[in-house]
């Protein structure tokens, strides 16, 4: 059994003992394998795990894993998830070969995905990134520009909003981690009464990852724990 394998079923175990441990129906929270700057040799040794959701925060690197996979490996159905900033000359790369879009925060990213979304391709599923920390540095709306960017998203017929990211402070208290996430969590209650369909709350890392859950969080981004540490030199 390789190091990655029993990296994923080990974080998969944490995540089984959450779900319990504050009553949630087992599987109600999935694992995004963050895959960022990792070389296709260890995602490949993970799609043999079982793990078939992947996130990548870079637009070239993660446009020629997609590339890669779907030409060498297109038995491995696999999920891939763009979780990084966005810039406006990369959003056709970002609309032409993911699934999913964690990091939606302004108008003109919504409307160039939507445009630039190959009719042969399902809607994009995307998330809103949310900034409930309020520090400068990270990126995100402030929430009372959430209801206004969900609104505008629900008229773009080729994006599926589906709920609410967030990269909260970086805190190791317990409670100071739960308060975040619930922040997070009962703005998508809000926005849900005028958006019924959303369904998805992603937020959760290594270090926090159970008050994520306990919080009501449904994707957990988890990578150096299952992959190793990064090497940023590898970075596109």
């Amino acid at each position: 059994m390789s190091s990655i394998q029993q990296n994923i079923e080990h974080i998969t175990s944490q995540i089984h003992s959450a779900e319990q441990k504050c009553g949630r129906a087992r599987d109600s929270v999935q694992l995004l394998a963050v895959s960022k700057t990792k070389p296709n040799q260890a995602i490949l040794e993970a799609a043999h795990a079982g793990q078939r959701m992947f996130g990548e925060n870079y637009v070239q690197e993660g446009v020629d894993k997609v590339q890669f996979f779907n030409h060498n490996h297109p038995d491995l159905t696999i999920e891939w998830h763009f979780i990084g900033p966005i810039q406006s000359n990369k959003t056709r790369h970002v609309a032409e070969h993911f699934a999913w879009v964690h990091t939606i925060d302004r108008a003109k990213t919504a409307q160039r995905l939507n445009d630039q979304r190959p009719e042969h391709m399902p809607a994009l599923q995307v998330l809103l990134q949310v900034n409930t920390s309020g520090e400068a540095s990270k990126s995100g709306l402030d929430t009372d520009q959430i209801f206004e960017l969900a609104e505008l998203i629900s008229r773009l017929p080729n994006l599926k909003l589906r709920g609410l990211m967030s990269i909260p402070a970086n805190v190791t208290d317990y409670n100071s981690q739960l308060a975040a996430f619930k922040q997070l969590a009962e703005l998508k209650d809000q926005l849900s009464e005028k958006h019924p369909d959303l369904d998805t709350l992603s937020m959760g890392m290594s270090g926090d990852m159970e008050a994520a859950i306990e919080a009501g969080s449904t994707i957990v981004r988890i990578g150096t724990a299952i992959f190793g540490a990064r090497d940023y030199a590898n970075k596109n």
